[in-house]
């Protein structure tokens, strides 16, 4: 029995809990411990799936988990993870550039792996909405709806007046263009952007920098998974924003610390990202923490997923 598959994406890592070969409890305390770098085997989240038997022509249905527990939504990155494991599972069906569809909480993406082997992926991630209310974003008193496009917008912010631009792609996410985007940067102002009071459900923050008009530079904060070396809806975010303050071309390379992705703009606004992911363990929990798995089981609910199958 393998319990666990663990891949990576830039340094984005997440585990893979595949329920065609194992029986564990994937409750919101079982990600917590799973996840958790010291007590568990650690990822940046966890990615539980097929829920389905997987059949080409047919939506492969996924849920997707930040380290804390909470829904995901759309994870770039994930994706591209989960294309991967699908692919490396069954080749002839998953592999060799055949699209597919896979489905989450935030709506379908097309999934395409041009090389199994190199681990090349390639994701449609959809038309991203600028509109406030799916965010949501509210006014400077924290309680009005925020009327009008949300870029270009004044936000207070640890004593710091940032000017930044709101997008929804299955996730919130918060762009602030910077001088100079770093670790120390994101680690200071991303929890305070992230928690914001004019942020009701939170938001993912990236620090961006447009090196030219073809190269970025990103640093991420993640709402449920806290600082990350890479984020893959955070670099097709930060490039829509960008697009839309007319700062870069419709092709854009995103340099984030752990490492590169490809994000293509279409016309119609569409988002498609290319990058690379690999495998990098799998096996068995050990007995301890498998027992502590099961325990949760007993104390709390599974999580249940809001997919429409």
């Amino acid at each position: 029995m393998i319990d666990f598959y663990k891949y990576q994406a830039a340094g984005n890592d997440y585990v893979v809990i595949d329920p065609r070969h194992t029986d564990i409890p994937v409750t919101r305390e079982a990600i917590r411990l799973i996840c958790d770098r010291h007590l568990g085997i650690g990822a940046d989240g966890v990615l539980h799936g097929p829920l389905e038997p997987p059949r080409p022509g047919v939506p492969v249905v996924l849920d997707l988990y930040n380290s804390d527990g909470s829904d995901c939504g759309r994870s770039g990155n994930g994706l591209r993870m989960f294309a991967l494991h699908l692919a490396g599972q069954e080749p002839a069906a998953w592999a060799d550039g055949r699209e597919f569809t896979i489905r989450t909480g935030a709506g379908d993406s097309s999934a395409r792996v041009l090389d199994l082997a190199g681990g090349r992926v390639e994701v449609g991630m959809g038309r991203p909405s600028f509109d406030a209310a799916d965010l949501p974003l509210l006014q400077e008193d924290a309680t009005t709806p925020f009327d009008g496009l949300p870029v270009g917008v004044p936000l207070a912010v640890e004593g710091e007046k940032l000017t930044v631009s709101c997008v929804y792609n299955g996730n919130p996410h918060t762009v602030v263009p910077v001088d100079e985007p770093t670790a120390e940067l994101a680690r200071r102002l991303g929890p305070a952007i992230a928690g914001h009071a004019r942020f009701p459900r939170r938001t993912n923050v990236q620090f961006m920098r447009m090196v030219s008009r073809s190269v970025m530079e990103l640093e991420v904060y993640e709402r449920g998974a806290g600082y990350v070396t890479a984020s893959g809806a955070s670099a097709c975010a930060a490039v829509s924003v960008a697009r839309e303050l007319g700062l870069c071309e419709a092709r854009v390379e995103v340099r984030m610390p752990g490492g590169a992705v490809e994000i293509t703009v279409a016309e119609d606004g569409r988002v498609t990202m290319t990058g690379d992911a690999e495998q990098v363990a799998a096996g068995s929990f050990a007995p301890a923490l498998r027992a502590r798995l099961d325990r949760t089981a007993r104390e709390t609910s599974p999580v249940s997923t809001g997919i429409a199958r």
